[in-house]
């Protein structure tokens, strides 16, 4: 009888343990997502100030060439980070939920080892493909696009940096230099040169990127170490480089499908119009995307404790979490959206007088934002429980459809041509994300399902 008793209340203080674990784990999450827009919305102002004042500085036609060439940054950066970012939130919390201390120390030394290393290569190629094919480019991109792949291997280490401080909870490290360092000292650099009588041109524009980068990298790279330092050094390391490649590479291929969706429009814009019709859009994309920092913010938050909940295989914690993260996700994201197209106009008019125009673009995209954000975080749930080679399939469709649409629409109906194109493609992968994690895991992350259960 007494032994069955203290079972019975060794019982009870374990699941009283496991609901206030739970709580506290779920109140540090909302912590980590507030935080993680609080930084997102900082940086996207201190963005949106530096990305005014080049384009009235600049012209439109040279602030359009600098778009161009620093989406190739974002694009050729964050395909030589080779998905680590992502692998490394996956997997730090599963190390360390199991105990491989000395797989976690390997895992935050030889990413971010390999990532400097894959964009060291990809940057000496694409130097090497502008050498020698420069001239099918046209005279104005070349001296910036040469500028430009110097901010690439630095890039792809702040990728891998950031995937450690998501994974180790260490928001603001992860956050902070690329989001709010990197865009203010680009304004920093870009004033400092208007100071001292620079021509206000894409070169510049490139050289300061260069600084901002290289910049916020190694300030990230200070801060990552010193918060490893605190880890007990008599732990060895142990590298799986064959296995993390397993993970990350089809996370890569989930990414670079990202990329191409976020970029596609822009590049396929400076095709068949001209580079003020590319600053134009540029502008107005990125304001009417600034309701995906809640995605963006959740997500963050959220990445580490799906991979978590699932390595301790917790079905009903995992399926109420993600319903929680659902609910975090679109509710404040269509508050955004309004008060964004409400001062879409205004907004828009801060880069320039001829900017407004740009205004029917933002229209169309909320559309596809909305969408995305009406389903939840279902990509990453697919991404952290195992699920990413279909992840990468579906977002390969989704980039197909987008680029097609763009080939198709742009030379027909211009810059609404090119926001038709990125809503719908957008939309298409949300669906097929939200239909395999229903199918696959058996979650249902659609808002509307909350508000049946509720």
């Amino acid at each position: 009888m007494l032994a069955a008793g203290v079972a019975l209340v060794s019982g009870l203080a374990g699941h009283a343990r496991d609901i206030l674990s739970a709580k506290e784990d779920r109140s540090r999450t909302q912590r980590d997502a507030v935080f993680a827009f609080a930084v997102r919305v900082l940086g996207a102002a201190i963005l949106y100030l530096s990305q005014a004042v080049l384009a009235r500085w600049m012209g439109g036609h040279e602030y359009g060439v600098f778009v161009f060439v620093w989406s190739w940054v974002l694009v050729l950066g964050g395909l030589s980070a080779l998905g680590l970012a992502g692998a490394t939130v996956r997997l730090l919390p599963e190390y360390r939920e199991k105990g491989e201390l000395a797989l976690a120390r390997g895992l935050t030394r030889g990413g971010r080892l390999l990532a400097l290393a894959s964009g060291t290569i990809v940057a000496a190629l694409g130097l090497a493909g502008l050498w020698f094919f420069g001239e099918r480019l046209g005279a104005p991109y070349i001296l910036p696009a040469y500028l430009a792949l110097v901010c690439v291997p630095l890039y792809a280490l702040e990728e891998a940096q950031d995937g450690i401080g998501r994974g180790r909870g260490w928001m603001g490290i992860a956050l902070v230099p690329p989001f709010i360092l990197r865009p203010l000292l680009i304004l920093m650099t870009m004033v400092a040169a208007h100071a001292t009588g620079l021509p206000m041109t894409a070169p510049i524009a490139a050289a300061a990127a260069i600084v901002a980068t290289w910049g916020a990298a190694i300030v990230q790279m200070v801060l990552v170490n010193r918060g490893l330092e605190r880890e007990d050094s008599a732990v060895g390391r142990r590298y799986a480089f064959g296995s993390w490649l397993g993970v990350s590479l089809p996370l890569a291929a989930v990414y670079a499908c990202e990329l191409a969706m976020q970029n596609a429009d822009v590049l396929i814009i400076s095709r068949y119009m001209t580079p003020a019709d590319v600053g134009i859009y540029f502008a107005a994309a990125k304001t009417m995307s600034l309701i995906m920092f809640v995605h963006y913010a959740v997500g963050s938050a959220v990445a580490a404790r799906f991979a978590a909940l699932n390595a301790r295989d917790d079905k009903a914690g995992l399926k109420a979490f993600a319903a929680d993260a659902a609910n975090w996700t679109f509710w404040p994201s269509l508050v955004c959206a309004a008060a964004i197209l409400a001062l879409g106009r205004p907004l828009l008019s801060l880069f320039g007088p001829d900017f407004v125009s740009g205004y029917p673009v933002m229209l169309i995209l909320v559309l596809g934002f909305l969408c995305r954000s009406a389903m939840g975080p279902s990509d990453i749930l697919l991404n952290m429980l195992g699920e990413q080679r279909l992840c990468a399939l579906m977002l390969g469709a989704t980039a197909a459809i987008d680029v097609a649409l763009n080939f198709l629409l742009i030379p027909r109906f211009g810059l609404t041509g090119a926001a038709t194109a990125t809503a719908t493609a957008l939309a298409c992968g949300t669906l097929m994300s939200y239909f395999a994690a229903r199918r696959r895991l058996g979650i249902d992350v659609a808002i509307w399902h909350n508000l049946k259960r509720s």
